[in-house]
């Protein structure tokens, strides 16, 4: 078995110091002024890529990111498990009983805000795949990817917006937080039948991949979870604590991911489904959820995002027509969709506006979706850019402009759902 040499060894090491330090300063930078972490990291990738170092100092970004095949390789690897973790720890922010307890107005909001962004997503480029950025595949499909990216909320953002503007608890918050969970259950769902139709190298017909995945999915959501639950206490008690919990959390998480590669969809949805197994269990303790996520958000997230920077020429790629585009199908689809279910149910007009603003954060998910159809050829480095922009722009901008909606004059933020 072949091996890393000496000197891909220190180029390696020295590829993930320099992600993880600039990451970190860019996304404390980014905390002083109020901005999600991400925001910093993606910069950081940019400065370290080809558009600002390998511009500038050729020479440098060379020796450190366009070594030798094994190195590339093996960051690759590493890059490749941080996706994997990324979706897992969104799924373990899910908790299906405040879905339940939301009822009608977050299936509401979570369907609307779901099917008006995906017809958007979708009409547009099925006409104009050419400006859109369609590489190398079907129009249909690449049509159904950029109806599915439109459409899916960053839940793990969201989150992070209401915890910032102290609304996490007050009912409108709930309200999102409920939406924005169905929203990514249904939506990554889609997704997985959208990248089965790739064909991504499994033996399985395309009807055998749909059926197993859906299976798989009713699976984990009802008797997968009802295991994890059982078995939970048995390892807080008898293993030592967290250590037990993490590296079991960690190695089921690894095999649903490769179950769902073995499918040919990927290996994000198995991580995404698990965690939300997990993350739903009573046993499951806030402690132990959080130790995961610091350890998670502040290794594996930063590499992945300086990693979309070392990809592309942002400056290269930048396409000003496809971009507004991108964000104006974003902001319509979302804010119209999600504003029409939270007119049903019951909010008045700013609120029900508050709640399309608070659905619009795209955060990370929209990224690891154009980074997957890069990868397979479905799109250009232009509408990945664009969509790379769409993603950070409504991340920034959904906080503030829910504030905006809930401080007008007239308007208040319902009530706590503890009587607050």
């Amino acid at each position: 078995m072949s091996s890393l040499s000496h000197s891909e060894v220190i180029n390696l090491l020295l590829q993930l110091a320099a992600m993880l330090i600039l990451a970190r300063v860019f996304a404390e930078v980014a905390r002083k002024f109020n901005q999600p972490a991400v925001v910093g990291e993606l910069f950081a990738g940019v400065i370290l890529g080809p558009t600002i170092l390998g511009t500038f100092h050729p020479e440098l970004f060379d020796y450190l990111f366009m070594g030798s095949q094994g190195t590339n390789l093996a960051l690759d690897g590493i890059v490749q498990i941080a996706v994997i973790l990324l979706l897992f720890i969104a799924g373990l922010e899910v908790e299906l009983h405040l879905i339940w307890s939301q009822g009608k107005a977050a299936l509401s909001i979570s369907m609307l805000g779901l099917v008006i962004p995906f017809a958007l997503g979708f009409v547009f480029p099925y006409f104009f795949p050419d400006f859109f950025g369609l590489a190398d595949g079907e129009r249909l499909l690449f049509s159904l990817f950029m109806g599915t990216a439109m459409s899916i909320t960053a839940l793990p953002v969201v989150v992070r917006i209401l915890m910032d503007t102290d609304m996490f608890k007050s009912k409108i918050g709930m309200l999102i937080v409920a939406s924005a969970m169905v929203n990514d259950i249904v939506g990554w769902l889609i997704f997985s039948v959208i990248l089965s139709f790739m064909g991504k190298g499994s033996n399985l017909s395309l009807i055998q991949t749909v059926g197993i995945t859906l299976v798989f999915t009713f699976f984990m959501l009802t008797i997968g979870k009802a295991i994890i639950n059982r078995v939970l206490p048995w390892v807080n008690k008898k293993l030592a604590w967290p250590g037990g919990v993490l590296s079991l959390s960690m190695a089921f998480c690894f095999l649903a991911a490769a179950f769902t590669e073995w499918l040919g969809i990927h290996a994000i949805f198995g991580a995404f489904l698990l965690g939300i197994a997990l993350g739903d269990s009573e046993h499951m303790s806030e402690r132990a959820k959080e130790i995961v996520h610091q350890f998670i958000n502040n290794i594996f997230a930063p590499l992945f995002f300086v990693s979309i920077g070392l990809k592309i020429n942002f400056v290269a790629n930048f396409d000003l027509g496809l971009t507004l585009a991108i964000l104006a199908i974003s902001f319509a689809g979302k804010i119209i969709g999600s504003g029409l279910g939270a007119a049903q149910g019951g909010f008045n007009f700013r609120e029900s506006l508050a709640v399309g603003f608070g659905m619009n954060a795209r955060g990370a998910m929209e990224i690891i979706l154009g980074l997957i159809a890069l990868d397979n050829g479905l799109i250009d480095e232009r509408l990945f850019v664009a969509l790379v922009i769409m993603a950070i722009v409504t991340s920034m901008t959904s906080g503030p402009l829910m504030k905006l909606c809930l401080k007008t004059p007239g308007t208040k933020v319902a009530g706590s759902i503890d009587g607050a």
